[in-house]
């Protein structure tokens, strides 16, 4: 497990129903009490990892880590009010990293938005 930390309120206590995992494969998003959901993310499919803290944040030693991926279902997750959020960052980046190496995915794959930049189709054309 590379890391388990749950979010906090603004004020820096544990006292919430969220809890936020990474073993190095998968970061998980295990949210509710009475209804329980979990969102699973597979590492290799974070395209980009950003860390904010605003001032009240940065008081209590908190801050929040944004994640935009490739993922269907989960687009941008936040790891909101996470405790050493700049430590958990570096953490995940360097995972991600190993991750993308293991499951042999190139960032240039990641790069594609959708429209064949192929120009062949031009030259026939001409």
């Amino acid at each position: 497990m590379l890391f388990r930390e749950r979010k906090r309120w603004i004020i820096g206590l544990p006292w919430t129903f969220t809890v936020y995992s990474c073993d190095g494969k998968v970061l998980l998003v295990d949210t509710g009490f009475l209804n329980k959901k979990e969102e699973e993310i597979r590492l290799y499919r974070i395209l980009d990892i950003d860390f904010s803290a605003s001032l009240i944040q940065r008081i209590f030693g908190i801050g929040t880590i944004h994640l935009h991926t490739s993922d269907k279902t989960a687009r941008d997750i936040d790891l909101i009010n996470v405790k050493n959020a700049k430590e958990i960052k570096r953490i995940l980046s360097d995972a991600i990293e190993e991750a993308r190496k293991e499951s042999r995915v190139s960032a240039r794959e990641f790069m594609a938005d959708g429209h064949d930049d192929n120009d062949e189709d031009e030259d026939i054309n001409l």
